[in-house]
C-alpha cells in the first residue's frame, strides 16, 4: 500500500502507531508525508518514504483536523501544510481523519482562525480582496517574528470567520488570484475517528453528502 501521512500532533501519533505495526507485522508499505516535519518524524522511525511526484494514487491517508462540524466538514491548517494535505487527500482512495472530542464544533471558525495560503507576489491585493469579503486577519509569523513560510514557500493569512456560509466562502476564496489554498476541507473526510473518554468513536460521511 501507499499511505499518506498527515501533519500535526495527532497525525504524528498515527505515524508512531504505523511504525510499530510495520515493525511488528512486517507490513509492506510506502508512505507519502504531507510536510517536511512529518517526513522527518517518519524517517526517524525508519518508515519507507516515496516521492509523491512519482505517485499517481494513494491508497489510504490519515490526518488530523482543527475543527469538525456535524457534517464532517473540517477546518485545518494550524500546522501550515494545507496545500500538500489537500493534494494528497484528493489522490487518496480513502481519507480518515483523527481528532479529540474537543475538536467537534457546531460551526467552523468557532474556536480557530482560517488559514489562507497566498503567494508573496500580490500579497497586498489579496489581503484587500479578503477584507472586502469581511475576512480580517494577520499574516502568520514564527516565534522569532519572521514570516511563517509553508513548505512550498507560501505565506499564511489567518482570518476570522463568523456566520459565513462555508461552502460559498470556500468557493469565493478559491476564485481569488494569488491564493494557493485555504483550510476549509469540506468534502475530504470519509471517516472520522474521535477520541473520547469512552474510547474511539467512528463517524462516516453520509452517502451523497
Amino acid at each position: 500500500m501507499i499511505v499518506g501521512l498527515g501533519t500535526g500532533r495527532t497525525a504524528a501519533r498515527g505515524v508512531l502507531a504505523l511504525a510499530e505495526r510495520i515493525r511488528e507485522e512486517r507490513l509492506t508499505v510506502q508512505c507519502v508525508p504531507t510536510s517536511h516535519a512529518t517526513e522527518t518524524v517518519a524517517r526517524s522511525y525508519q518508515i519507507p518514504i516515496i516521492d509523491f511526484a512519482m505517485v499517481e494514487r494513494v491508497d489510504y491517508l490519515f490526518d488530523g483536523a482543527d475543527e469538525v462540524d456535524p457534517s464532517l466538514r473540517m477546518l485545518k491548517g494550524k500546522g501550515g501544510a494545507i496545500v500538500r494535505e489537500r493534494i494528497v487527500a484528493h489522490a487518496a482512495a480513502r481519507c480518515v481523519y483523527m481528532v479529540g472530542q474537543n475538536k467537534l464544533v457546531d460551526r467552523l471558525g468557532q474556536s480557530c482562525t482560517l488559514p489562507i495560503a497566498v503567494m508573496a507576489f500580490g500579497l497586498a491585493s489579496v489581503r484587500t480582496r479578503l477584507r472586502d469579503m469581511g475576512l480580517n486577519g494577520v499574516i502568520r509569523r514564527t516565534l522569532d517574528g519572521q514570516f511563517f513560510l509553508t513548505d512550498n514557500g507560501h505565506l499564511l493569512i489567518d482570518v476570522t470567520i463568523e456566520n459565513h456560509d462555508v461552502e460559498e466562502l470556500a468557493a469565493e476564496i478559491d476564485r481569488i488570484p494569488g491564493v494557493a489554498d485555504h483550510g476549509l476541507f469540506l468534502t475530504e473526510c470519509q471517516e472520522l475517528l474521535v477520541e473520547t473518554e469512552k474510547g474511539i468513536e467512528k463517524m462516516h460521511r453520509k452517502v451523497g453528502a
